[in-house]
């Protein structure tokens, strides 16, 4: 009887679930390792005070379908909340509480009847926008980041703060100074320029870990708090893992999906495996304030503030508050209890209701390495590696999206395609036919 092969895949983010999933629906054995305890990576949840919250505060919009389809694939549809239509309420200090609603016109149209409205942005602001949106939809080979394309667009310290950085800042996790423009204007186009459907908000009603346990039953093999921290190699090609404390586990190929850091200390010789410039990935932080009132406070699902390090607030049940705090380098080391009343008095200045609410408790959850940008230069390698039966994955990597739920999902699909299609090819070089990949990569290795 043929032999399948057996795949190990390095890290349990939804990276390389998603890859482990995609190898194991074609026949191929799967085991999965992870250094940590938890399941789902920068996406998974933990308990807090008895109660089970997410890791950050993981939204996708109608537009990620490669997230919808793998909710639907793992039977979760029924706890995944998507707007009818993209509606957004907008919190300030200084003006009652303003909403961005889609219309019913096709795009970009839908939006215009919104901003015809939008308190935050005057009639000159409202045309600079506009004018910015034509421009992004046209330009498709921007240069410079993205702070510079809107200077170079005329946008008004006004409209920075009211549209574009409580838009942009969150999905792209960066100071807009620190991002291309390519990637800001990816953002604008796929989100708000395309579908007239595209930007709903949709998020999971169940912790993120039910996604990720969902994923890794599917799979052969889970390896809870195994690091691997090397490869075992025969000329090249990977004939298996190194695990911390000496021992190791064979495999006929490998995923890795960890972040660039840590990928380079499992190569040990990065440039020999065909990466260079890892060190050049900055980490940029996200911190999330859990809060706890003995009544509702927010009046509808999220909202955005303004002018506030608290960007946006989800009401996940009556009550329960999560605050999200992207691009957070100044806030990631303070205190919990700093933290958590940074949180609570941002409310209670643009919320009545939640400064009349009594707090029960409140947490912060942080996570100083949420996402990765490239440094000025440097380019996200694509899954390919020099090695033919090695791929890597993760939402850093070159998947055409900003390092997000989206992009890992993404890059752990095209991970299990690339190693599939290298190993059939081998196959066929080899004599045998796309159909013997099983056959020939368990012979080879």
């Amino acid at each position: 009887m043929t032999r399948q092969p057996r795949v190990a895949v390095v890290g349990a983010g939804l990276a390389g679930l998603t890859a482990g999933l995609a190898l194991a629906k074609r026949g191929w054995r799967v085991d999965l390792y992870e250094r940590s305890r938890l399941l789902g990576g920068k996406a998974t949840s933990f308990e807090v005070d008895g109660h089970e919250v997410d890791c950050g505060q993981h939204v996708v919009l109608a537009c990620c379908t490669a997230t919808l389809d793998l909710i639907e694939e793992l039977g979760l549809s029924d706890s995944l909340y998507i707007q009818p239509r993209f509606e957004v309420t907008v919190l300030s200090r200084r003006r009652p509480p303003a909403h961005l609603r889609a219309s019913a016109l096709p795009a970009p149209l839908h939006l215009m009847a919104g901003f015809a409205h939008y308190p935050h942005l005057s009639t000159l602001d409202r045309i600079q926008v506009g004018s910015a949106l034509v421009a992004a939809r046209g330009d498709r080979t921007p240069k410079g980041d993205m702070a510079a394309w809107l200077r170079r667009h005329h946008q008004s310290t006004r409209a920075l703060r009211a549209f574009w950085e409580p838009f942009l800042v969150p999905a792209l996790n960066a100071p807009l100074d620190r991002v291309s423009a390519e990637m800001g204007l990816f953002v604008i186009r796929t989100a708000f320029l395309g579908d007239r459907d595209a930007a709903r908000i949709a998020y999971l009603t169940v912790p993120l870990a039910r996604l990720a346990e969902a994923a890794a039953a599917r799979l052969d093999g889970v390896h809870l708090r195994q690091a691997v921290v090397g490869l075992h190699r025969q000329g090249d090609r990977v004939t298996g893992v190194k695990l911390s404390g000496g021992a190791g586990a064979a495999c006929d190929a490998c995923v890795i999906a960890v972040p660039p850091t840590r990928l380079s200390a499992i190569l040990e010789d990065a440039p020999a495996s065909g990466f260079d410039g890892l060190g050049a990935f900055a980490a940029m932080p996200i911190v999330d304030v859990h809060l706890w009132y003995d009544r509702p406070v927010l009046g509808c699902d999220f909202a955005a503030l303004l002018n506030s390090p608290v960007q946006w607030v989800f009401e996940k049940s009556p009550g329960y508050v999560c605050c999200s705090l992207s691009a957070a380098d100044d806030l990631v080391q303070r205190p919990e209890r700093e933290l958590v009343e940074l949180a609570r008095s941002e409310l209670a200045s643009v919320l009545p209701q939640a400064a009349r609410a009594r707090l029960l408790r409140g947490a912060a959850t942080r996570d100083p390495d949420a996402t990765f940008i490239p440094a000025p230069g440097v380019h996200r390698p694509g899954a390919t590696t020099a090695l033919p039966n090695l791929v890597i994955a993760g939402a850093w990597t070159d998947t055409g999206w900003p390092a997000t739920i989206e992009s890992a999902v993404r890059s752990g699909q095209t991970a299990a395609l690339t190693l599939f299609s290298k190993i059939a090819g081998w196959s066929s070089a080899k004599g045998g036919r796309s159909g013997d990949a099983a056959l020939e990569v368990a012979r080879a290795v």
